[in-house]
């Protein structure tokens, strides 16, 4: 397929409907800074400076659904805790999303805290009841099931051995998946593989291919003679292997489809399988070729392992990874792409620096301003005020050039990093989303006087005035042109 075709394929994912069925967590990850090590014993102090809770396990292949636009249907089970009622919460607020959460008394939600200082894990801390959950339950989440699945298109079995598809559990979704005329993918567990016999599609990374056939994938080829055996001992249509930096490959019964890894870096592998198994579920929903939906997944799973945490892909980023558009305009993203990117620059140790401004007909000042912003930090973030925040500002004859002009512009510099627009009259929402480690605003305001400037400082942060070249304005400029 070409770009353009793939590009179609993308935007077709939002119309996908999928059922997902497996083991809800709740993810914690908890930021801060070490600055001394423990009186008490010789460990480490973490200075909290916050705290981020999102869902994990089969809540993120939800996660990474709603992300596409599709329809989903999500069937779990969660403990009467206080970690329960957060994942709830966290489902139920996701557009497009069918929650049936159900509660089981005594039972512990599984949380997964993980405790980060200077892009570095510390820690991570469990809580979890790895058993069956009750029959009554089980029968319950099977009757749903069979009513639900008929209203989507694929059904997704996200097993990650935390008891809510134990047992017979997996065969009886599929059974029903089957009456319902409707294709099953599975994302497995454990050594034995037969509970989900007749599925569709199975995702095995390479050391669960490994454990559940005992032969060796040292090689491609072993690889793939392990993926055919496992196929035709289960009766699985398809196994899709995740072969972390050598990529994936996909084993049908009569072809063998290798994609190269598409990570240009990686942040943090969590959760990368979870979006693989996303993008095919909604790629199989909407009719696409198990190859191009693998393709798609593929690309999706690079660029999920390039942020920070369990993190997604969005259509937009699967566009834009396949839009032939270079230089400098991949610079001028939104604002969830500048925090996502802030916050990888931060895992890898840089200074993150921000300033703001019109920026309109840029002049000696503008560039002067941010060559001395640039020194102070290693990667640079532009907040650009937008048309309409311009012209609350300057009036109605400003800007001279649009916010599209603008932003070229300024990406078009080297001391430039990223550049993102905003629409409110200052950028206090987009520093506090950022959270740049140095603050540069022109030497005509006062520390005192800039915006932002004290969040900035209390996340242990710094202000710099820069120094102004006198004799440059836009307005002046404006004038000049104007008389």
């Amino acid at each position: 397929m070409t770009t353009a075709d793939l590009s179609e394929a993308v935007r077709a994912l939002k119309r996908a409907s999928v059922l997902v069925v497996g083991d809800a967590m709740l993810d914690r990850y908890v930021y801060g800074h070490v600055s001394r090590i423990s009186p008490e014993a010789p460990v480490p102090v973490l200075s909290v400076d916050r705290e981020v809770a999102m869902p994990g396990g089969a809540g993120n292949v939800v996660r990474n659904l709603t992300a596409l636009g599709a329809a989903v249907a999500f069937l779990s089970v969660v403990g009467d805790d206080q970690a329960g009622s957060d994942l709830t919460g966290l489902i139920g607020g996701q557009p497009g999303v069918e929650p049936w959460l159900l509660v089981q008394g005594g039972r512990a939600t599984t949380t997964k805290t993980r405790f980060i200082a200077a892009g570095q894990q510390m820690l991570r801390a469990d809580h979890e009841v790895a058993r069956a959950i009750h029959p009554r339950l089980s029968d319950r989440m099977v009757r749903i099931a069979q009513d639900t699945v008929a209203a989507t298109k694929v059904m997704v079995l996200s097993d990650y051995r935390k008891g809510v598809l134990a047992g017979d559990v997996p065969e009886r979704l599929i059974a029903a998946a089957r009456a319902a005329g409707r294709k099953v993918i599975v994302d497995p567990k454990g050594d034995d593989y037969s509970c989900y016999a007749g599925a569709d599609l199975i995702t095995p990374n390479r050391a669960e291919l490994r454990q559940a056939t005992g032969m060796s994938i040292d090689s491609e080829p072993a690889l793939v003679a392990a993926a055919r055996a496992l196929r035709e001992r289960h009766g699985f249509g398809a196994v899709l292997v995740t072969r972390s930096e050598d990529g994936m490959s996909l084993v049908e019964e009569d072809a063998v489809h290798h994609f190269p890894a598409e990570a240009p870096e990686v942040a943090d592998v969590s959760g990368a399988g979870d979006t693989v198994v996303a993008v095919v579920a909604a790629g199989m929903a909407v009719g696409l070729p198990l190859p191009i939906a693998a393709r798609l997944s593929n690309i999706a799973a690079g660029l999920a392992v390039g942020k920070v945490g369990t993190a997604v892909a969005r259509d937009t980023d699967l566009l834009e990874a396949l839009s032939a558009e270079r230089g400098a305009l991949r610079k001028v993203v939104s604002r969830m792409k500048a925090v996502e990117q802030a916050e990888r620059w931060r895992q890898r140790g840089y200074r993150v620096g921000f300033t703001n401004g019109c920026f309109d007909l840029l002049h000696p000042g503008h560039v002067h301003l941010l060559e001395q912003a640039r020194s102070w930090c290693d990667r640079l973030v532009v907040g650009l005020n937008a048309d309409e925040s311009v012209r609350r500002l300057k009036g109605p004859t400003r800007p001279v050039q649009s916010e599209a002009a603008r932003a070229a512009v300024l990406a078009s510099l080297a001391t430039v990093d990223l550049v993102t627009l905003f629409e409110e009259d200052t950028p206090e929402a987009l520093i506090e989303a950022l959270r740049p480690d140095v603050l540069v605003k022109g030497a005509d305001y006062s520390v005192d006087q800039v915006v932002g400037g004290s969040m900035v400082q209390e996340w242990g942060g710094v202000v710099r005035l820069a120094e102004l070249l006198p004799g440059n304005s836009t307005t002046a400029t404006v004038a000049r042109i104007r008389g």
